[in-house]
Formats: structure tokens, sequence, C-alpha cells
């Protein structure tokens, strides 16, 4: 009786890629709650539902949720994989790199404690499962498909005699991998995204990029849908100052962020800065338009007028109509 292969078997092997290259994420992972934004540990599932779209992502007590500094590891990835296909290379879902090439492209320390961090943001990527009906394609009978994964299926390290690391390989999931072979569903990150510190700050600039663009109207959410699209367990009034924090410091590189109040409901609008001219261009051509009408059929919706009458979470009485005022690691410290 012939023996089964193993899905490694049936892989091919891609090597990273040397050198500097553009950082990309995934559209789907921007605008949806995949992430804990929380240093410690987190346990609680987080669920969301909104626009025809559920997913429930969910941890094991020993590693909890994979954060939004785990998702870097992702990030690297993406970034691999889309670099890849432009030199003509055929990437794979089985890849293989040493700990200082994915340290080095998420901007960390090459130490020990970097290095650990790195093995735990792993730990946490393979254990944690999700469950989302986000591009599945529904039955004749109108029934919907839920896929669940986990980010990484899994992953092994090489140890050299004295100890060191000789390599890690790792084998991404098939949701994740189809999503990044689609550039469509892919957008370039701002250089400056691994200098953002705060789980909220990192979770706002992808949210923002991915439905900001540049569309010269802007684009905005009322607090409370954003505050379930983050996924958070912090209070929603402590969540709302922090945004409000983020809001005057003007946080996020490439956009300009102001709060609105219109029939008693606060808000966040968002549009594109001028961009500098030593600036890169980020825009891609999936974002010319509105976003969500094309990419994710959320309930959330740009600056326009025709949207002045509407009246589900997220959407947008009127127009931006005035310019506002002007520890890094995986997992936790």
């Amino acid at each position: 009786m012939s023996k089964r292969p193993s899905e490694r078997e049936q892989l091919s092997l891609f090597r990273a890629l040397p050198g500097d290259m553009a950082l990309r994420d995934a559209q789907d992972l921007m605008a949806y709650p995949f992430f804990s934004l929380a240093k410690s540990p987190r346990t609680v599932p987080i669920r969301f539902e909104a626009g025809g779209v559920s997913l429930t992502v969910e941890g094991v007590p020993e590693h909890g949720i994979a954060t939004i500094w785990d998702a870097d590891v992702l990030i690297w990835a993406a970034s691999q994989i889309v670099q890849a296909k432009k030199e003509g290379i055929a990437p794979s879902r089985l890849m293989v790199a040493t700990p200082y090439e994915i340290l080095r492209f998420a901007q960390r320390g090459t130490g020990r404690s970097d290095y650990l961090a790195l093995r735990a943001a792993l730990d946490r990527l393979q254990s944690t499962t999700v469950a989302t009906t986000l591009r599945q394609r529904e039955r004749p009978n109108g029934a919907k498909r839920t896929h669940r994964f986990s980010w990484i299926n899994e992953w092994k390290e090489y140890i050299r005699p004295d100890g060191r690391s000789d390599g890690i390989e790792l084998i991404l999931a098939d949701w994740f991998f189809s999503g990044v072979l689609d550039e469509a569903l892919v957008l370039t990150l701002d250089p400056t995204y691994f200098r953002l510190s705060g789980g909220i700050e990192r979770w706002l600039y992808r949210l923002v990029r991915k439905h900001g663009g540049r569309q010269p109207g802007g684009w905005r959410f009322d607090m409370r849908h954003l505050y379930l699209k983050s996924g958070s367990l912090q209070r929603p009034s402590d969540f709302a100052i922090q945004v409000r924090q983020l809001a005057r410091r003007q946080a996020l590189p490439g956009y300009r962020l102001s709060m609105e109040r219109s029939g008693g409901v606060e808000w966040l609008a968002f549009r594109p800065a001028p961009a500098e001219p030593s600036q890169p261009d980020l825009s891609t051509a999936s974002v010319e338009e509105a976003v969500d009408g094309v990419w994710t059929d959320s309930v959330d919706h740009p600056h326009d007028p025709r949207w002045n009458t509407r009246r589900t979470i997220g959407g947008s009485p009127a127009p931006i109509g005035r310019e506002p005022a002007p520890s890094n690691g995986f997992g936790a410290p």
C-alpha cells in the first residue's frame, strides 16, 4: 500500500529573494479584524459579521491569537510572493528563509530576544484558527461556505551543531496564498509602516490604506462601526479616545485624519495627504475606484453625496468639505 505524500512533498520550495522590496499586504487582512491588537496574550475569540461576511478567529491558551505584530511575517510573505511574480519566478506556499532575513525585512533587531520573539510569532500564526465566508462562493441553494484555516499550516527550523538557526521553513495557508497571487487584492504599504508601534495605530493605518486609496473625496467611518471593525476588547470609550489621539497627532503616514460630528454621531474622516516628491506612489489600480464596491461588499462607503441618505452603519452623510488640521516587536514585548 503506497504512502500518501505529505503536503510538503506536493509543493515546490520557494527560497526567499534577497534585497529590499516594497511592503505588500493583502486587502482582506487590512479590511477585517483578523488579529489581536493587544500586546498581552488574547484568548477571547474575535467575531465579526457585516455586509454578508462573517469571520471567527480563535487561539489556544498556550499561545493566544496571532497579533497585528505577528502579521509582519505575512507582510513579508506577501511581499516575497508579489516580487517573485514581478521577476518571473514561480512562488510557492512552501517558503524558506533565515530568521535574519525576516527580522531585517520587518525592521527588527537581530539579537537573541528578537529571534525568540519571531519563533513565538510563528507559533501563534500556526495555532490561530480562522473561519470565514470571505472569498467563498455561494452555493446554488444560497448557502455560504465557511473556510477554516491557520495562517501557517506548519513550520520547521534547521539548527546547526552550534545551536544557531540555519533557516526556517513554513507552509502558508492556501486561503492567504491564493489571495496574494491575485495582485488586485494586494496593496503596497508605506515604507514607514513598521515604525508604527501601537496596535490600534497599526490596525488603523491598514484600514485607512485599504479604504482611502487615492479617492479625492476621502472616506469616513462612524466611531461605532470603526470599533466593531477593530475587534478590540477595549471599552468603546477608551477605543474612541485612542482614535482621537491618533487623529490629533496625524499619526498615519500618507493620510490626513479628522474627527467630525454629524447628527449626534462621531466620525473619523480621512483623505490622502499631498505626496512629497521623495515619497513613493502607493496607488494601485484596485483603489482608483470605490474599493468596497469592487472588492469587499461591506457596508462602508466613500465620501459621496449619493450616500447622504444612507442609514446603514458606516454610510457617509456628506463629502469632506474642509482640510483637517494638520517598541516594536512580534507579539508581547
